[in-house]
This record gives structure tokens, sequence and C-alpha cells, in this order.
């Protein structure tokens, strides 16, 4: 948590240092601050906040992937004639334990176009999520435990 706060800090002195207050200046600042961080982890002292980041810039980008991607196929099926959507509700056994996890897993399926979560169960086992094209459960079930999952289980590791 400290070099997280570091990291804040150094973003903080990169936007007083240019003079421009804006995300993109934050964000840049972020950047700048992890490079100087990763540089001096001799120094810092090393620990798991690199491998945590990496693992969290891999999370974004396979979501912002999986939501271009989706997005492309309901507009498709808006659009076209052709109704390929065959809609249908799967039980996602969870591999994530702790109520964040789920909750991060949940929000991630729902953001995501033609998928939406719909509950989970008592005994936090089995997400439910109503899909739109839900012709093959098991192959859904897959690509959800073997992106949005594994990927969460990653980040918490």
């Amino acid at each position: 948590m400290a070099k997280f706060t570091l990291n804040l800090l150094l973003a903080l002195m990169w936007l007083f240092l240019t003079g421009e207050f804006g995300i993109v200046t934050l964000i840049e600042g972020v950047v700048i601050g992890f490079g100087i961080i990763f540089l001096m982890e001799g120094v810092l002292g090393r620990s798991d906040y690199s491998k945590k980041a990496y693992r969290v810039l891999k999370l974004v980008i396979f979501f912002l992937w999986e939501l271009l991607v989706s997005n492309f196929k309901v507009a498709a099926e808006l659009l076209t004639s052709r109704f390929l959507s065959s809609p249908a509700i799967v039980a996602v056994p969870l591999s994530v334990k702790t109520d964040l996890q789920i909750t991060l897993l949940a929000n991630l399926i729902t953001l995501t176009p033609g998928t939406l979560s719909i509950d989970v169960s008592e005994d936090k086992k089995f997400l439910f999520v109503h899909l739109m094209y839900g012709a093959n459960p098991d192959k859904a079930i897959a690509e959800i435990k073997s992106g949005f999952e594994k990927k969460i289980l990653e980040v918490f590791e």
C-alpha cells in the first residue's frame, strides 16, 4: 500500500510540475510514477506492487477488448435482419471467493454488452448470468472462467 500511495504522490507532483490539471496529465503522472517506483525497487525494497499493477493493467485491457468485441457483436445483431441471438441463463461455478471478487466479476460481466449478471447463489458458489448468445452454454461458462474470473484471481493473488 505504501508504494501505491507513493505512486499517487508522484502523480500529484507531476500535475503541479506541469501546471496542467486534467485526467490525461494525471494518467501521465501515474505512469511516470510507476516507472520511477519500478526503477527504484532496489532502493525501496521488493514488493508485489509492480506485479499487481501489471495484472490490473492486463485485466483492464482484457475488459476493454471484450467490451469492443461484444459491442460489435450486439451492434451487428441490431443492424442486420438476421437473428442469431439465443438467450439463455447459465449458472457459472465460482472460483472467486470474497464479496469484492464476486462483485467485480458480476460488474465486469454486466458492463459487457450481451451479458447480464442476475444473481449469486446463497452459498456464493454460482453466479447466474443471462447470455444474449447462449446457444452453447458450456462454451460461454468456459469463456467467463478463463477470461474475467482468471484475470480477477490473478489480481488478488
